[in-house]
């Protein structure tokens, strides 16, 4: 018998039919969902007639009927028909519940889709936020890490020695300059600590790159003035070590090292390619006759090089750099004063631009000095240097000349003042003896010039003519520079103005300086000269392979040692410098070309030196020093030239008009030289002016440049640093804070721009009292007037 049971799955209403295995006794059991449950039928027995529901019992009973070639009776057929019946039922009453099911979950299909479209959604945001915060936590970690760097070292520097980029900050956080160190050192070379070894005792922080360089670091803050240290030691022959800073940034201007070939005022709009830090001509080389390894920067921030630097600089304004480079080389940095190049150098800060300046050139000049030294100072500046004319032969002077020029001078009723005679005093270059053909009592008419009031200078110069007697001597007693690896056998020649082939003292060996002194010495006495003008050339007139018997560490070094070294027998100028001479010596301007660029040049040469720490500077010859019409392939002092033709007049009456104003001042051509008396005449105006105006100013800032080193002749920037307008003006300068002078510079012109810094100021040609911070425009100037403005104290009322 079996046993069938329909089921209602309580969740979704579906109908399982369950017939297990048959039995002995066979029980048909029908379960009805609930709708149903009151027409359930129990059949007990083998088989019974009546199989029918009370639905189906009104029905006529089926007859017999054959199913697979079987007859089949009625009740058989019902017994199949109530099984088949209830399957259908189960299989309406499925399909019904899953219909339902479907009707019924459709709604939340929808939904469900909604709810995955919004999933979908919120992943991606999710997986972009875990990036972003993966690259925040980078970042964050990349800069605490650099931070972490930063501040291990010191407090106002910023270096990672990564990327090897250097920012220094004000005490005002600011940043005022930024550069990349070791620029020539590859960035996938990673750094390292040195070794215990290599380390220094002083403080410093030291980082190397294996193999190549080594950088040690350190600082000096002195309360308002921070300064750093920068040393690199290159650690491989083919290194050069290499820093470039900003050239230009927040409007701030490089200024310093000396005249460059362009006459540029601010380096920060020069531009030129690495070039030995070292004198020159200016026609051929990159920097002048003055010189030294001093930057500062307009924002306040300054550097200084080691003098034993092999110094290499360029100025690139297209990539705004501003670069320093130690490599030797075979002439400039020939001597290699350490086995490999390094460079060292020291960066300082303060609050602003003038008291920078103080810091870096301060240098007591009073050290030494003695009554009758500041004596010549005060000559210097209150009578002019008058420089005996001369052509480009020896013959051109002698001792008729001399007597001559000085009656002339003596005629004109200026101020007496100093006789310069350039070289040709002698026979030949270096015999430092009078020549006694040409000047043959020039002890009496000396003896003359005195007793009139003149003082006479005597140029002299460290060549010996091949043509001189001395250079025998020389060479017997090794006096001399001679060539590189000679073993001091074979002297080592040059060419300087009149002296074609000369030899040169070597000025580090003691023998040579005692026996030029001893003859300086006797030329004194016997001539009763009262000083000396050095003319020493440049670094590049030593000889091309010289050797010195103590090793110099660059061609000035032979400059100032050779001025150190007679410092007692007294003068009053150098050519050249790389360091200040010990006043009363003033340091020349070049040679100038007797032209109107040539004007412009004096006076920015005179401004440069100030900035560079020259406060006592002796422009050339009022008109120029020679006359060229054409480029100049070598040096002015390969050739010997004699003094220009008499300039134009309104040339010579500007640069006269700018020379009033100047810290001395040195003529060749007299005013009386012009026809009529509108020179002379006006040059005894400007002379009424330097002795009522100028000198009490000079000789008021004198004490503040001897204690300081501040010129006598600033720029406008040192009045007042933070005036914007102060830093680019080049055509304005001032004596101390009391003086502004606006010369022409230009041929034809009577009129100019005027910027007067802060303050209350009295105009120099009509009397007139004229505010400060602002502009003059169009100011009137006619040819005989210069502009000049004095301030007044700060109560003055209009």
């Amino acid at each position: 018998m079996m046993k069938l049971r329909q089921v209602v799955d309580d969740i979704s209403g579906s109908v399982t039919i369950s017939i297990p295995e048959q039995k002995s006794v066979p029980t048909i059991q029908i379960e009805k969902p609930d709708d149903d449950s009151d027409d359930e039928l129990e059949i007990h027995g083998k088989r019974r007639d009546r199989f029918r529901t009370r639905r189906r019992a009104s029905i006529a009973p089926l007859p017999a009927l054959r199913l697979n070639n079987k007859e089949m009776l009625a009740s058989d057929f019902d017994s199949y028909s109530v099984a088949s019946n209830q399957a259908s039922i189960t299989s309406v009453n499925s399909l019904a519940s899953l219909l339902r099911e479907k009707m019924q979950a459709f709604p939340q299909m929808i939904r469900k889709k909604k709810r995955e479209t919004k999933d979908y959604k919120i992943k991606i945001f999710v997986i972009i936020m875990f990036f972003m915060i993966i690259f925040l936590i980078g970042f964050a970690y990349v800069g605490y890490h650099r931070k972490i760097l930063t501040y291990s070292y010191f407090e106002k520097i910023k270096f990672n020695s990564n990327d090897r980029i250097l920012r220094i900050l004000s005490h005002d956080e600011r940043e005022v300059i930024s550069g990349l160190l070791g620029k020539t050192i590859g960035m996938d070379n990673k750094p390292y600590h040195c070794l215990e070894d290599h380390r220094k005792q002083d403080g410093s922080v030291c980082i190397e790159w294996n193999g190549i360089a080594r950088l040690y670091m350190n600082f000096q803050d002195m309360d308002v003035f921070r300064c750093y240290t920068i040393n690199w030691q290159s650690l491989s022959p083919g290194n050069h070590p290499t820093d470039c800073y900003e050239l230009q940034r927040n409007n701030g201007l490089w200024f310093g090292g000396g005249m460059t070939k362009s006459n540029e005022w601010s380096l920060s709009n020069d531009n030129f390619d690495f070039a030995p830090f070292s004198s020159g001509d200016l026609k051929v080389h990159q920097f002048g006759n003055g010189v030294k390894r001093y930057f500062i920067n307009s924002i306040g921030v300054a550097i200084q090089v080691n003098d034993k630097t092999p110094l290499h600089v360029s100025v690139n304004t297209t990539t705004n750099e501003f670069c320093l480079k130690a490599r030797n080389d075979e002439f400039t940095f020939v001597n290699h004063l350490t086995e490999l190049p390094e460079l060292d150098y020291k960066i300082c800060t303060t609050e602003d631009m003038k008291s920078l300046h103080m810091l870096m050139t301060q240098k007591s000049l009073w050290d030494g000095l003695k009554e009758a030294d500041m004596a010549v100072i005060y000559s210097l500046i209150q009578e002019p240097v008058w420089r005996t004319p001369h052509g480009e032969d020896m013959e051109s002077l002698n001792e008729t000349t001399i007597y001559n020029y000085s009656e002339d001078l003596i005629a004109m009723g200026l101020p007496l003042g100093h006789i310069l005679i350039n070289e040709f005093w002698q026979a030949n270059v270096g015999d430092f003896t009078v020549d006694q053909r040409r000047f043959p009592t020039l002890n009496k008419t000396i003896d003359l010039l005195h007793r009139r009031g003149f003082k006479i200078v005597f140029t002299i110069q460290p060549f010996i003519s091949t043509d001189s007697e001395n250079f025998k001597e020389a060479v017997r007693k090794k006096l001399l520079i001679y060539e590189r690896h000679s073993e001091r056998s074979i002297p080592a020649l040059t060419r300087y103005k009149s002296a074609t082939s000369a030899g040169v003292l070597d000025i580090t060996n003691n023998a040579s300086v005692f026996w030029l002194k001893e003859k300086l010495e006797r030329l004194k006495a016997e001539y009763k000269v009262n000083s000396f003008y050095l003319d020493l050339g440049t670094g590049y007139n030593l000889p091309h392979y010289y050797q010195c018997r103590q090793t110099l560490d660059n061609p000035d070094m032979y400059a100032k040692l050779f001025t150190e070294s007679l410092e007692s027998v007294g003068f009053i100028g150098v050519s050249t410098a790389s360091t200040v001479p010990k006043p009363p010596a003033f340091l020349s301007t070049p040679p100038i070309n007797s032209s109107w660029s040539g004007l412009k040049e004096v006076m920015s040469t005179v401004l440069n030196y100030g900035v560079i720490g020259y406060p006592f500077v002796l422009p050339g010859a009022v008109g120029g020093d020679y006359a060229l019409n054409k480029t100049m392939s070598k040096m002015i002092s390969f050739y010997s030239l004699g003094e220009p033709p008499l300039p134009d007049e309104e040339l010579y009456v500007r640069w006269l008009q700018l020379m009033t104003f100047m810290p001395a001042m040195q003529f060749s051509h007299l005013p009386t030289y012009y026809k009529g008396d509108y020179v002379k005449n006006l040059a005894k105006d400007l002379a009424l002016i330097r002795q009522q105006n100028v000198i009490p100013v000079l000789r008021k800032c004198l004490s503040e440049s001897m204690n300081e080193g501040l010129p006598l002749v600033r720029p406008l920037w040192m009045l007042d640093p933070h005036d914007p307008a102060c830093l680019s003006i080049s055509d304005e300068f001032s004596l101390g804070e009391m003086l502004i002078v606006a010369p022409i510079l230009e041929p034809n012109v009577e009129e100019r721009e005027v910027y007067l810094p802060q303050g209350v100021w009295k105009d120099g040609i009509d009397g007139s009292l004229r505010k400060g911070s602002r502009w003059i425009h169009n100011y009137k100037v006619p040819k005989d007037k210069i502009a000049f403005f004095t301030k007044m104290p700060d109560n003055t009322r209009f």
